[in-house]
């Protein structure tokens, strides 16, 4: 079985319905989507390693702050199995805003990049 993450601000609920009804008429046989959150994560982590719901919260919050700390100074995060974090730079370009349909000019930016591991490839 596999599982998907999808991360969104509609309602959970919403997002369920649309994705089984979309993934139904994409495959014959029935296929199970799991949604996680951090509330989630929290629960499977303190499980898995066999610790209190608020250390496993703990330790969540420290390694998304590791490395949210080191992609901000630009440094690569690289989990051996998991995947890299990097940031790149996305150069200015033009865009259309489509409340005016006029040109506008979309500032460059860097975005943070994130490159499955072996482990995540199916």
């Amino acid at each position: 079985m596999k599982s998907f993450v999808i991360r969104t601000s509609l309602p959970k609920f919403v997002v369920q319905i649309y994705i089984k009804r979309v993934l139904n008429k994409l495959f014959t046989n029935n296929l199970t989507v799991i949604f996680m959150n951090k509330t989630d994560l929290v629960a499977k982590i303190a499980e898995g390693a066999g610790m209190s719901k608020v250390d496993a919260k703990k330790a969540l919050e420290a390694t998304l702050d590791a490395i949210t700390a080191a992609v901000k100074k630009d440094e690569k995060v690289a989990l051996v199995g998991f995947g890299t974090f990097s940031v790149t730079k996305r150069d200015a370009r033009k865009g259309i805003n489509p409340a005016t349909k006029k040109a506008i000019t979309i500032p460059a930016k860097k975005v943070v990049k994130f490159k499955a591991g072996s482990e995540l490839t199916f």
